[in-house]
């Protein structure tokens, strides 16, 4: 089996490839392990991710994909620290502005709500890999966006507009690639912080990391 993990930054990824070779795991010699493991670092945004994905999983077949990274929570039940499987996420900004209005694309009829790879103007992860470690972890709706909100107007707006729970600034582009490429796939997020009033003082970054890392390993020990 041959896997790629793919995360915005060093710092995400880090940690978990740390992990892995603590357990045994020699990124020299993948194929004396039961799977080979490539690692991808994007760059940060949507278009960064969307460009390199795109280009990896050309060049490459792949069994397994695995988006890790962090994410802002909208959910109060969702704590920073948690892990969470987005089975769903959009381009959230993806449109145009009518006065106090916002409209999607698929409202300005530039796309449909059920044209490939959207259903229901979403992305969709219809068929996650069957995995004890994934299927633990609570299923959320995300958005992608190129400008974390720190405003209560904007995140009011946000909400009712979309319903997220989490957001983050890669994801649906990742989730965009694979779905073209049709390649299993998986996005898993640890919240780092509470979507509000930009508090860094509030964010559980160091939390969030560590726990995306066990349960990424978690994940791989299950594949």
């Amino acid at each position: 089996m041959r896997i790629l993990i793919v995360a915005a930054t060093a710092a995400e990824i880090d940690p978990c490839v740390a992990r892995l070779k603590e357990t045994g795991y020699d990124m020299a010699s993948p194929y004396q392990a039961r799977f080979h493991l490539d690692v991808l670092v994007t760059g940060v945004g949507m278009v960064a991710t969307a460009a390199r994905c795109a280009q990896a999983l050309a060049l490459q077949k792949y069994d397994l994909a695995l988006n890790l990274g962090v994410c802002g929570t909208f959910d109060p039940l969702l704590l920073p620290g948690t892990t969470v499987h987005v089975v769903s996420d959009c381009f959230a900004e993806l449109g145009a502005e009518d006065d106090g209005r916002f409209l999607t694309i698929q409202e300005l009829r530039l796309l449909g709500d059920d044209e490939f790879p959207f259903r229901g103007g979403r992305l969709v992860n219809d068929a996650p890999p069957l995995n004890p470690a994934l299927g633990a972890l609570p299923a959320v709706d995300g958005i992608t966006v190129n400008t974390v909100h720190g405003d209560e107007r904007t995140i009011d707006a946000v909400v009712r507009r979309f319903h997220p729970q989490v957001e983050s600034m890669e994801g649906a582009a990742f989730m965009y690639a694979c779905l073209v490429q049709g390649v299993p796939f998986a996005q898993v997020r640890a919240v780092s912080n509470v979507v509000e009033r930009r508090n860094r003082a509030a964010w559980k970054m160091t939390d969030a990391i560590h726990n995306l890392s066990a349960t990424a390993v978690e994940i791989l020990d299950h594949v």
